[in-house]
């Protein structure tokens, strides 16, 4: 199902019956399509695949599903999980897509469109698979292993769409296909129904698939492990990980595995590979006349100045702090876990492109080059980061750009997608991969006081860190970027595994697997659910703030505030939508008018 990403005009309107426009799902009925054409299992996978096409947010160009821009719907939660999180500034100058900057300050307002979109994105999603719930149900005439498929199927992305909601909004309200009146309230927690679906695709869905863009059994048990690890029961998610490394397989059969090189899970070249447990397909240029299969919800994300060769925008500036979580120690190759600040990674803050500068010569782990653009580095095979040439505003939104959504110069005709004013790519998002699966496994290892199995997880992801054959190189020739790298490293890199024993306490357990977590999946949007899991949000991004913020000014009078911001705002235009009677049934949560 590799690029699928839209279905016949015919199919799409039964998808929107059983909503009507005075609800929460806010969608107009578009049509009708007579029974026969459904009750098949031909129709039934048409309906599927529809369900497929909302995880990317998108319903084609810039445009997120339901309206609103496609970033503001991206299903890796660039602005709600990496920029909120700590991971990026906003980026581009102030005032541009202002919407996000209350969000990074922790004072949004339930008014905020951006908000409505993500919301209705992924109602739409659950709304596309309830339908094919349905549809399949009444097939007439079906195998058990088809149909079991296509049901199990729709409910692993069910639970994936209402994830997505639960960790935003935290009390949202539950719609499936045998739900008659649609205007439901939020008064449940729906982590039971989220546990159900995936429960229900991890028991029944094949260990491979036909495509590769389709759940199977692992990816359905990885995601019901995260649940559980989620919701703190550890000792039901451990037994599913054991099983998910032990034995779990990609949808064409391939064991997972980290990939050689850290930068591979980054690369269309290597999309579907075996550390990718479950992705969001994306492909570049497919159809001139049709809506982009790309990546789109990331179209913002390139470097943008006087001579970035993109076209937009400047955007999701990893941030001065997260830069400095990459800082080692030259002895030991470990991080600085405590006071990573203290050991600075020198910028070029203030210095124009025209002017020297020297790079840093300290020890840093060479993730850190391939998920922040900086000045002197190679970016990819676009050439040396120029820096301030290439950010729109340095005192605003710091020296650095982003590079996990960024194809290369060699491969942009076919991978970058330029069919809109903004870049898009043919960059697979990766929902979770094998690296976030140890991690996770790590840490469940960790809080049942398994600690050795915790370390050893903990340096699978780190080791393959280390391999030098995976840092940044040089150029052979700088004027030539294209023309291939040398065997030099670009910057000191050094990266080691934690000795044997050193997770001798489960404090200090917990503190290297959060911070490697937050160095491994770096701008990838996990971090501020992260943080709201692990009950730190408030402590960790309060001090964030307080050193950001003497460097750039894009968060001046930000503070999170503790028992409210762990949740974003229901969304003022769903909460009125919900009105029954002139009484809203949804209820807005704590903290927010």
């Amino acid at each position: 199902m590799k690029a699928k990403r839209y279905i016949s005009a015919a199919l799409l309107s039964v998808l929107a019956l059983g909503a009507c426009k005075k609800s929460y799902l806010d969608k107009p009925i578009t049509g009708a399509l007579l029974p026969q054409y459904l009750q098949t299992e031909a129709g039934a996978n048409q309906l599927l695949v529809g369900a497929y096409a909302a995880l990317d947010g998108q319903q084609g160009g810039d445009a997120a599903i339901g309206g609103g821009g496609a970033w503001e719907a991206s299903p890796d939660n660039w602005i709600y999980g990496g920029v909120v999180g700590g991971d990026a500034h906003k980026g581009s100058i102030a005032g541009d897509q202002q919407q996000i900057e209350p969000m990074a300050k922790y004072i949004p307002d339930a008014s905020n469109g951006f908000f409505n979109s993500k919301w209705k994105a992924d109602y739409e999603g659950i709304s596309r698979v309830n339908n094919t719930i349905k549809a399949t149900n009444a097939i007439p005439s079906i195998t058990d292993a088809a149909k079991t498929n296509i049901l199990a199927q729709a409910r692993f992305l069910r639970a994936h769409y209402y994830f997505d909601l639960k960790k935003m909004f935290n009390m949202v309200p539950y719609v499936d296909e045998t739900t008659v009146n649609i205007n439901q309230p939020n008064n449940a927690d729906i982590w039971p129904k989220i546990e159900a679906d995936f429960k229900y695709a991890y028991d029944n869905l094949p260990t491979t698939q036909s495509e590769v863009g389709r759940a199977n059994k692992w990816a359905a048990g990885a995601y019901l492990a995260k649940t559980y690890l989620y919701e703190h029961k550890y000792t039901d998610a451990k037994p599913i990980f054991d099983a998910v490394i032990a034995q779990g397989v990609t949808p064409t059969g391939q064991k997972y595995a980290l990939n050689a090189h850290f930068n591979d899970n980054f690369r269309t070249a290597t999309n579907n590979s075996a550390e990718s447990v479950f992705a969001v397909q994306a492909a570049a240029n497919t159809d001139p006349n049709g809506p982009s299969n790309a990546n789109n919800g990331d179209m913002l994300n390139f470097p943008y100045g006087n001579s970035s060769p993109f076209s937009c925008c400047g955007f999701y500036q990893p941030t001065i702090d997260l830069a400095n979580h990459f800082r080692t120690n030259p002895t030991t190759g470990l991080p600085y876990l405590d006071d990573y600040n203290s050991h600075a990674i020198k910028t070029d803050i203030g210095v124009p492109s025209s002017a020297d500068f020297t790079l840093d010569a300290g020890t840093i782990d060479p993730r850190l080059d391939w998920t922040v653009g900086r000045r002197g580095i190679p970016y990819l095979d676009w050439g040396n980061h120029p820096g301030a040439d290439w950010v729109r505003d340095q005192k605003f939104g710091g020296p650095y750009s982003p590079i996990k959504n960024v194809y290369g110069q060699a491969e942009q005709d076919v991978n970058g997608d330029n069919t809109s004013w903004a870049p898009g790519s043919g960059i697979n998002y990766n929902l979770i991969r094998y690296a976030d699966v140890l991690l996770m496994a790590a840490e469940v290892e960790a809080q049942l006081g398994n600690l050795d199995k915790a370390e050893s997880y903990v340096n699978i992801v780190r080791n393959r860190a280390a391999d030098p054959t995976g840092f940044v190189h040089t150029y052979k020739d700088d004027s030539k970027p294209t023309g291939g790298f040398t065997a030099d490293p670009a910057a000191n890199y050094k990266v080691s595994p934690y000795p044997s024993g050193a997770f001798s306490s489960q404090a200090f357990a917990l503190k290297a697997i959060y911070f490697e977590r937050k160095i491994e999946l770096a701008m990838e949007g996990h971090r501020f659910f992260d943080l709201v899991r692990w009950g730190i949000a408030d402590t960790e991004l309060n001090a964030y703030i307080a050193y950001e913020s003497t460097l750039t000014t894009d968060l001046n009078g930000g503070k999170f505030i503790k028992g409210k911001s762990e949740y974003y705002p229901i969304p003022l235009s769903q909460i009125d939508l919900s009105s029954s009677g002139g009484t809203p049934q949804l209820k807005q949560n704590p903290g927010y008018h």
